[in-house]
Parts: structure tokens; C-alpha cells; sequence
């Protein structure tokens, strides 16, 4: 906590020491944390950073924790420059950022838990926590096996059931909540005020929300120390999109990156897109919606950030775009065919809103543009599975093969010649 400054407030900018606080006795906004960017200046270089383990706390002066517990193999995941898709999108320079592959629990999730797991530790929380929409369950219950500290998560009793294996594997206690995760969300908030146990979305969300920004971070040292022009985050209770932004903006405060900011694009379903009817509406603050999408893990009808993201979008000169549940597949299908990357619909929708950027003619041919994949499609695997060719089936025999597959074989062979 060397270079923490404390908390202050997003709406009316109150100061607070950096304790176990998240929200503005003043006006009830949400709590962030702030830095003494002149003296992280003076010690943070792109070579110590580079000297570093490839992990999310090489940017350890950015990050508000006394001294890191978990997640020595979380983040700096790869950025993939995606060539084969970027020619069936129409453009020239595309980069996927993969956390679909983040350990331990390939998700984003595991950026934010890891602050947030040694939060928890640090302030003496005597239980941690979460309301979930799936990844944020199975990571929360990964880092508190390996702290060994007593874990509750909360879900929707209709989540995935590979979600749902993904965070008892853990030996957590999962408890399924008969509503959605709004409804999830507001119970985890009473727990969390009636026993004092530490939630790492709720009470703890001020240093959660901070592991966000090493996507930004890994971003613009995986370019080369440089931005893109376009970034395009899926939105779901709006913790990523901000902190990615706030990530690049220190980058350049302290020194680190030069040049313009990227626009930056929200993407999510038609079924839950508050954040997108509040852009198209011209609203500060997205008005509630009930969800009703596949994209389960964007399925937050009331975003807890949802007005920061409305203000990102419209301070960088971004956009939004809302897909349906069909787009969201067949970007889904797009991904893997081109790129080799199998995605969770989450991944799907932020391809498939770029994919509409690209057409209403917000993104530009020769623009660079980095989409953020930020879970991995083996959890929610059920939701292709009428999407996909049947396996071939045939005897044992190299007859039987050639019976079967030889018009195909033929017509390859033809194709290539």
C-alpha cells in the first residue's frame, strides 16, 4: 500500500482511508482507489516492469495491496493478433485478448480475485465471498482454497452446470439463490452487513474492481507501449470496462505510454443491455432491466457501474452495440473457426457487437482494435451443442473409412490442387 493514497468517492469525490469500505456515506457512489502517481513515477519503468514474473503483479505499484498472497499465475495472458478473423470482419489489425485462458480458472475473474483475495486477508475478513454469475464463483472459491480461508459463493439456482462444478470443486459453500443475480447481489449485501464476512464484489469492490486495470496494463506493453484505437469490452455489472480505461489513463500519467487514449466499446445482449439503452437514450445512469439472454454471465440487469461505463464510452468518442442471443452464438462459432479460441457467449457478444461496429462504420478498416475475450467457452459448452456437426460414424476397417469420408477426401484433395 505504498503508493495508496486512500478511497474516494466516484460521484462527489469524498475522501477515505483505504479500509474496508465501498461505498460514500455522503452521497452512496461507489468508493475507488487513488495513487501518489508522482512518486509511482519515480520508481515504475518499463524495464522493472519487464523484469518481472508474468503475472498480474508486475504492476505492483498500481495495485492496492501490502503485499501479494494468490494469483502468482494470474493475468498476463496472451494477446493473440488475429489475422484469418480480422479478413472475415474486413480489417487489418485485430488483436483478441485471451483471458479465456487465466489461471486458475480461465476467466477474468482471476485479476480481480486476486486483489481482492489478499484484501480480504489483510483487512481480517473471517469469511470471503461473492454473488455470481459463474466465474466470478469458481475463481473466488479457487484463491480462498489455496489461502485456506472459509468461502461462501452465491449464484442464481439457473446457472450453467459446468459453472456451478467449477466452483464446488472447491469445497466452498455454494448456495443457490431462486432469483436472478440482481436478486443474488442484494442478499450478499445484507449477509455481508448483518456478519461483517468479506464479498469480494460488495464490500471488498473498491480493491476487486482494481485488478481490472491489468488487462489495460497487459494491453499496452503486449502492443509494444502503445494503444490501440479501439478496445471493445463485454458489460456485465461493469467492472471491466473502467478499470481498463483507468489502467491506460496511468500508463500515461506516470510516463509509461504516449499517445491518444483508444475509443472504448461496450458490448452486451439484447436481452440484458442497460448500459446500451441508457447510450441510445442519451441516460447518465441505465435504468434496470430484466434479463433474458444465453449470455448468462452478462445477464446483470441493474450494473453496480453501469453510469462509469456510460461515462468511459462517451468520454473516449466510443459506442455500443446490443446483439442477440443467435449473433452471439454464431460469433461464438466465427471465433473458433478462424482463431482456434472457443469462448464463452460472453466472448461471443464482444465480437459480435464489434462485428456491428465494424458495419455501422464506428471502427474503420485500418484501425487497430483489440477485443477482450474474458471467459472460456468449455463452461457453457451445453449452449453449442445443437450448433455443432455430429461425429462421423464408421466401422473399423480402412474400407469402411473410405466409404465415408472418401467424397470429402476427394474434394479436399481436388480443392488443393
Amino acid at each position: 500500500m505504498k503508493f495508496v493514497t486512500g478511497l474516494n468517492c466516484h460521484l462527489c469525490g469524498a475522501a477515505y482511508p483505504p479500509e474496508a469500505l465501498w461505498v460514500c456515506s455522503a452521497c452512496l457512489g461507489p468508493l475507488e482507489v487513488s495513487y501518489d502517481y508522482g512518486a509511482v513515477r519515480s520508481v515504475m519503468t518499463r524495464s522493472l516492469i519487464e523484469s518481472r514474473p508474468r503475472n498480474l503483479w508486475r504492476y505492483l505499484e498500481l495495485l492496492p495491496v501490502e503485499e501479494p498472497k494468490t494469483g502468482f499465475n494470474s493475468g498476463y495472458t496472451p494477446l493473440v493478433r488475429a489475422t484469418r478473423l480480422a479478413k472475415e470482419l474486413g480489417i487489418t489489425e485485430l488483436y483478441l485478448k485471451d483471458d479465456s485462458v487465466n489461471h486458475p480458472t480461465f476467466s477474468y475473474k482471476d485479476r480481480v480475485v486476486s486483489i481482492a483475495a489478499t484484501r480480504a486477508v489483510e483487512l481480517g475478513f473471517p469469511v470471503f465471498g461473492c454473488a455470481s454469475t459463474g466465474n466470478l464463483a469458481g475463481s473466488v472459491a479457487a484463491h480462498a482454497a489455496r489461502l485456506g480461508l472459509p468461502c461462501y459463493v452465491f449464484i442464481p439456482n439457473d446457472l450453467e452446470p459446468n459453472k456451478v462444478l467449477g466452483a464446488s470443486i472447491y469445497n466452498p459453500h455454494v448456495v443457490a439463490v431462486a432469483g436472478n443475480y440482481d436478486d443474488v447481489n442484494r442478499l450478499c449485501t445484507q449477509i455481508a452487513d448483518r456478519y461483517g464476512w468479506g464479498f469480494a464484489n460488495i464490500n471488498l469492490r473498491s480493491y476487486y474492481a482494481e485488478g481490472a486495470k491489468t488487462m489495460g496494463f497487459e494491453i499496452a506493453e503486449q502492443l509494444g507501449w502503445r494503444f490501440p484505437d479501439h478496445i471493445v469490452s463485454p458489460v456485465a455489472g461493469g467492472t471491466l470496462m473502467p478499470r481498463i480505461y483507468k489502467g491506460l489513463r496511468e500508463f500515461k500519467e506516470i510516463g509509461l505510454v504516449d499517445g491518444v487514449l483508444p475509443k472504448i466499446h461496450a458490448a452486451q445482449p439484447e436481452g440484458s443491455a442497460p448500459v446500451i439503452r441508457a447510450l441510445e437514450a442519451g441516460l447518465e445512469f441505465p435504468e434496470p432491466v430484466k434479463p433474458n439472454t444465453i449470455a448468462k454471465s452478462l445477464a446483470i440487469g441493474n450494473p453496480a457501474d453501469g453510469f462509469q461505463v456510460v461515462k468511459v464510452v462517451k468520454e473516449t468518442g466510443g459506442s455500443g452495440a446490443m446483439v442477440s442471443d443467435d449473433e452471439i452464438l454464431d460469433a461464438v462459432q466465427l471465433l473458433a473457426r478462424t482463431e482456434g479460441i472457443f469462448t464463452e457467449p460472453a466472448g461471443g457478444t464482444t465480437l459480435a457487437a464489434t462485428r456491428a461496429l465494424i458495419k455501422r462504420g464506428v471502427i474503420k478498416p485500418n484501425e487497430s482494435v483489440v477485443i477482450c475475450i474474458t471467459g472460456n467457452g468449455y463452461k457453457t459448452a451445453e449452449v453449442m451443442m445443437d450448433r455443432v456437426a455430429k461425429p462421423t460414424q464408421i466401422g473399423r476397417s480402412f474400407a469402411d473409412f473410405e466409404k465415408a469420408i472418401g467424397s470429402h477426401l476427394n474434394a479436399a484433395v481436388g480443392a488443393a490442387k
